[in-house]
């Protein structure tokens, strides 16, 4: 492939890839994007061109439990686990956190997925796409289950990487600092390539697998269910995601929406509103429902329009303007060049949505999240499924002192307090927190700094 009309950035982009043995599809596809921003493409969708979605719910979906276990029997897991919780200070994979009783994201996820094999008599494959810098140590803990891995197929696969640009020029950047920042991930929707790039969708189609399940190693809600294979598998549709329905804190959040032009149904995120748009965003009667990211494929679907586009989908753009340093804002801006897995969405005619329950939507994003799923908001059982025991989820809002993990676990060195009657924590200052605290109803705590004695109760 030539790369007429573009400028020397792109080569000397190519070249960089090149020489850090980046596979030559990833190549083609990263070229495919460069040349959309240089003519000036943003991947914005005005409001004009989108109608808000309805979708069908789970719940009112028949599916015979032998037909569930046998689409569980036909389906491959795949964990995008990719990220370092860098927002959160960590500089391993964010899976690698404790979450309970010593056991982390990965710890939990292996022992659903265990669970459900024994239950269902099932092979249930568990895949990680790990990035290099996480596959180490991801490995590692998987050491721990002998019996995960399953014959002929991987344990991992590796998401590409790309070169940041310079927001002038879109030139690879330069940090001889730390030359490892001068790389990023390409979004997850690298998946695709990486799984074409790997061979991975041609081998489990060869050992017997019809369709794949994936989703975020954050979200332990997303559970492979025998009622959702089964729904998908009876669908007849190439792909499907499942959604949840908008609440007031997934106001600055992306949405589904159908376009106007061709029916399809698409992915809107906040990096691809325009400002005069964003009142329509937020408007959670208006596009009541988000991804989850929970997704399924049908595989042959899947190769077979891979094949048809070159192995390029052509997923949307997403123009990321970040700086070159992330903990150095100082530092000089960059584009990354990013799209989104769920965007595949549009590019399958037949694609569909289901609505399920926010059981299956338990995303761990900031400290404010990993204390509500430490706590008791949540009890894990013998599935180690995490169910609400708790009537609402309550809403955390912690001070900005806590956004590091390290600084977190600091202040909460005696365990999270019981949030199971709580509604609302919102923490302004610098606080920490005794052994046996209960927090009971709307509750805030101001002040420089102070500390809540050990079983202390804090109500409204």
């Amino acid at each position: 492939m030539t790369d007429a009309g573009s400028g020397p950035g792109l080569a000397l982009a190519r070249e960089k890839m090149a020489a850090a043995d980046v596979d030559p599809l990833a190549i083609e596809v990263f070229s495919h994007y460069y040349r959309l921003l240089e003519r000036g493409e943003t991947g914005m969708i005005p409001e004009s061109t989108i109608a808000p979605l309805e979708t069908p719910s789970i719940d009112d979906v028949e599916v015979p439990v032998e037909a569930g276990i046998e689409a569980l029997r036909a389906t491959a897991v795949i964990k995008l686990n990719g990220g370092l919780g860098t927002s959160m200070g960590m500089e391993r994979a964010k899976s690698l956190l404790c979450v309970r009783r010593g056991l982390s994201f990965l710890d939990i996820i292996a022992r659903q997925v265990l669970h459900l094999r024994k239950v269902h008599g099932v092979p249930l494959p568990l895949i990680f796409m790990n990035s290099f810098r996480t596959s180490a140590d991801t490995l590692a803990v998987l050491t721990r289950y002998d019996d995960l891995a399953v014959a002929g197929l991987p344990l991992e696969f590796l998401q590409n990487k790309e070169p940041k640009l310079t927001e002038s020029g879109l030139a690879p950047a330069i940090w001889p600092k730390d030359p490892g920042l001068e790389w990023c991930p390409p979004g997850h929707g690298d998946i695709y390539t990486a799984m074409t790039s790997t061979g991975l969708i041609d081998d489990l189609i060869a050992a017997g697998y019809s369709q794949v399940f994936i989703s975020n190693s954050d979200n332990l809600g997303a559970v492979p269910d025998a009622k959702l294979a089964g729904w998908f598998a009876g669908s007849g549709s190439p792909f499907a995601i499942e959604s949840v329905r908008r609440t007031p804190s997934h106001r600055k959040g992306g949405h589904f929406a159908v376009r106007r032009s061709d029916g399809r149904i698409v992915l809107r995120e906040s990096a691809q509103t325009l400002e005069e748009d964003m009142e329509a965003l937020g408007d959670l009667s208006r596009h009541r429902f988000m991804s989850t990211n929970n997704i399924w494929i049908n595989l042959v679907a899947l190769r077979d329009e891979l094949a048809s586009r070159d192995g390029i989908l052509g997923l949307p753009l997403i123009r990321n303007v970040k700086t070159v340093d992330p903990a150095d804002p100082s530092s000089p801006k960059v584009i990354q060049i990013e799209s989104a897995m769920g965007a595949a969405i549009e590019i399958f005619a037949g694609a569909q949505t289901i609505e399920v329950g926010h059981d299956r939507y338990i995303p761990v994003k900031s400290t404010n999240d990993l204390l509500v799923i430490r706590s008791d908001v949540y009890d894990i059982g013998t599935d180690f499924v995490l169910d609400q025991a708790a009537a609402v989820v309550p809403f955390v809002d912690l001070d900005g002192v806590y956004k590091l993990v390290g600084d977190f676990d600091k202040r909460f060195k005696s365990g999270a307090p019981s949030l199971r009657g709580a509604e609302s924590l919102v923490v302004d200052g610098d606080w920490t927190f005794g052994e046996n605290v209960t927090v009971l109803g709307a509750v805030k705590l101001a002040g420089e700094r102070g500390r809540v004695e050990a079983g202390t109760v804090l109500k409204d």
